[in-house]
């Protein structure tokens, strides 16, 4: 009955960390709710993930339960720790001794802060989509494990897991967000022209020139007052352009007004 619940609670997880598409997104939250969802499962006493991007620690996030400290341990491994060696080697850093650690001077940064927060176990996984890498995440545990390292593989998946559908939701979001942009901007560029022809016609037809002539005029009282063409060309469509000065760039053309 309890590995029931606890598979019950993981897939609602996993659904969870897949809702990453609506308007209300912020990825501090998502992650803290990860990292929580880590905690409950894998009865830790905190976790924690740590973004990184080019080699650098980008962003921290931490569980509720003792976010202080578990933030603290996260910045404490910029000279090396769990989640640095997984996020170095693409693959999970299976539970790890504190006081073990500490004495052979691995991570000595991190396990002296640890200690200090009466931390036993260590362990960390990758979040990673494919091959796309990052960062980390990070679970601390008060208790050495029950059995030796090859049986807490079920704990290892289970911190994968949730690390891959964090990646996994992370990567949607940003190609939302990619897409999004692009979108605007092919919407900004759309209606950009479409002002700009429509200011065109508009002198054209002032002047009774052609239209090239139009747009030449105004492209060249755009460069010479060191203006966006789109924003000369709002201001002739709104009837805040100085049409005497407009005309005087028409008189540099060869084909002034018919």
């Amino acid at each position: 009955m309890r590995d029931a619940i606890r598979e019950i609670r993981l897939a609602s997880a996993l659904v969870e960390a897949a809702d990453t598409l609506d308007e209300g997104f912020e990825s501090t939250r998502y992650l803290q709710r990860m990292s929580d969802h880590c905690v409950e499962l894998l009865n830790a006493w905190a976790a924690g993930v740590m973004l990184i991007d080019g080699g650098r620690s980008v962003a921290l996030a931490a569980s509720s339960r003792h976010e202080d400290v578990a933030l603290e341990l996260l910045a404490a491994q910029h000279g090396g720790g769990p989640c640095v060696d997984s996020y170095g080697t693409g693959k999970p850093v299976p539970p790890v001794s504190i006081r073990v650690a500490h004495a052979s001077a691995r991570w000595p940064d991190f396990t002296e802060r640890a200690l200090r927060h009466d931390i036993v176990t260590t362990y960390a996984v990758p979040l990673r989509r494919r091959e796309n890498l990052l960062g980390a995440l990070n679970v601390f545990v008060p208790t050495l494990p029950d059995n030796p390292p090859a049986d807490v593989a079920p704990e290892l998946h289970i911190a994968q897991a949730l690390a891959d559908a964090a990646a996994l939701g992370l990567q949607n979001r940003r190609t939302c967000d990619q897409y999004r942009t692009l979108s605007g901007q092919l919407q900004e560029a759309l209606s950009s022209r479409v002002r700009i022809e429509q200011a065109k016609g508009m002198l054209a037809e002032r002047w009774n020139v052609r239209a090239d002539q139009a747009f030449v005029a105004l492209r060249q009282y755009a460069r010479r007052h060191q203006l966006p063409l789109d924003r000369v060309a709002s201001a002739v469509i709104e009837g805040l352009a100085d049409d005497a000065e407009l005309g005087r760039e028409l008189e540099g053309n060869a084909d002034g007004p018919a």
